[in-house]
């Protein structure tokens, strides 16, 4: 008979500055940057570049194991990987976790850096990828802050790191006046209104309890359609947490 599935819940506070503890469980795909100075940099974009925009800040560490009160962040060679089995989820503490898989994160964006902020961003704001927002037309967008242009990068002490949405991307209400209530939606400055999703971008949203994913061009859709995403964000949105934990588990016996 199958162990039956046990669920964790969050316990962690979002009124504390969150340490995030980078292990590195890579074993036969190598970094292609130096893990120190990937986490300093990180910690660079996150100073100088992120927390100003969205008031979330986090101190980064380098780990060996996870820490008790501390959120975890882990580069693994691939989904197949010991442990590998989710992308975003939650300690058994109920801190959040978050995985990179170093050999799609090369293959897909050129560098671990690149994805490693991507993933760093997105975990700030919705550790637990379960955040919603209205969007036009009687949709609901998730609320992912890099999804939208993420193939836009600018370098920090020689490392690409991610574009990001800024919180106006995400406020429909600027659609109905897009002159007067014009401002800065991402970093780069290359949105120029809400919910626009890059060429190289895309974007989960629902309508009517319909999933969709939008790419921002048909290279794109096509990229993904050669992609092992089955680990993605966009999993645990579509089906839920519970499913996506299900799905992997062993049938029970009868």
């Amino acid at each position: 008979m199958a162990k039956p599935v046990r669920f964790h819940a969050t316990t962690f506070s979002r009124s504390v500055i969150p340490t995030i503890n980078f292990i590195d469980l890579t074993d036969k795909v190598p970094l292609d940057v130096d893990f120190d100075r990937l986490i300093r940099t990180l910690q660079t974009f996150l100073d100088d570049c992120f927390v100003p925009a969205w008031g979330a800040p986090a101190k980064l560490i380098k780990g060996t194991k996870p820490k008790d009160r501390t959120w975890t962040f882990v580069f693994l060679d691939n989904p197949h990987s010991r442990d590998a089995d989710g992308w975003h989820d939650i300690t058994k503490d109920g801190f959040p976790l978050s995985k990179v898989f170093v050999d799609q994160a090369i293959a897909s964006d050129g560098s671990v850096s690149i994805t490693a902020c991507h993933e760093l961003c997105e975990m700030l704001i919705d550790p637990t990828a379960t955040m919603w927002v209205d969007g036009p037309r009687g949709t609901v967008w998730s609320y992912e802050v890099c999804d939208a242009c993420e193939e836009v990068t600018f370098p920090i002490d020689g490392m690409r790191m991610s574009d990001f949405c800024y919180p106006a991307y995400f406020e429909v209400f600027r659609l109905k006046h897009p002159r007067r209530l014009r401002t800065q939606y991402d970093y780069c400055n290359k949105i120029t209104k809400p919910f626009q999703i890059l060429k190289g971008g895309y974007s989960d949203y629902m309508r009517g309890g319909k999933f969709t994913e939008k790419t921002g061009s048909k290279a794109k859709a096509r990229r993904f359609a050669v992609e092992d995403r089955s680990y993605h964000r966009s999993e645990f949105r579509k089906y839920g947490a519970r499913a996506a934990h299900m799905r992997v588990l062993p049938k029970r016996q009868a």
